[in-house]
């Protein structure tokens, strides 16, 4: 790969990184600033649960590399990015139940550090997959497009209908999903 080619790639990572970053910290607020809407609940956070939280750095992420996979036409692009963004995307629960678990408790900074940290992670992790040359053939390249296709299905799903689990459960309301409410349509 040439000079200019690695300039370019960087260069997306780098905004890749930028708009997951901005874009989750304005959809964590979202809901609340629609009147909390429940379509805009389907991608914003809805409550401080850890899965909400999740969402913030899945869905920009997710919006991201469907606008570069129309702008590119990079070899591996897809198998690299679906990876990416589920690794980037899980790092939030293990980071967080990790520090707290050791703290005790959770702290705000940390909380940030490791929302700015996954998504990080996402276009780094791309940037090395991608560079390997190993994730190319058409077999990956769908697995990796329904990779992300499937959670984002997962995460709208389970934000209405969340499982009662740890993951979904709001520390402030004892509540799962979107808080009952006015009919979606």
């Amino acid at each position: 790969m040439g000079r200019s080619a690695r300039r370019r790639r960087l260069a997306w990572a780098l905004g890749g990184f930028l708009f997951t970053a901005a874009l989750g910290v304005l959809l964590h607020y979202l809901w609340e600033w629609t009147g909390e809407n429940r379509i805009a609940a389907a991608f914003s956070a809805v409550n401080e649960s850890v899965w909400e939280h999740m969402k913030l750095v899945f869905f920009p992420a997710f919006l991201f590399s469907m606008v570069e996979a129309w702008f590119q036409d990079a070899p591996g692009f897809l198998a690299a990015r679906g990876l990416s963004v589920w690794v980037g995307t899980a790092l939030i629960p293990i980071l967080y139940y990790t520090y707290t678990g050791v703290l005790g408790r959770d702290v705000m900074w940390a909380d940030l550090s490791i929302f700015f940290l996954a998504a990080g992670a996402v276009f780094l992790l791309d940037l090395r997959l991608r560079r390997s040359g190993r994730l190319t053939s058409g077999w990956q390249q769908a697995a990796g497009l329904a990779a992300l296709w499937l959670l984002a299905l997962v995460f709208v799903l389970w934000t209405y209908r969340p499982p009662h689990l740890p993951l979904f459960l709001d520390p402030r309301t004892g509540l799962y999903g979107v808080p009952p409410g006015p009919a979606m349509f």
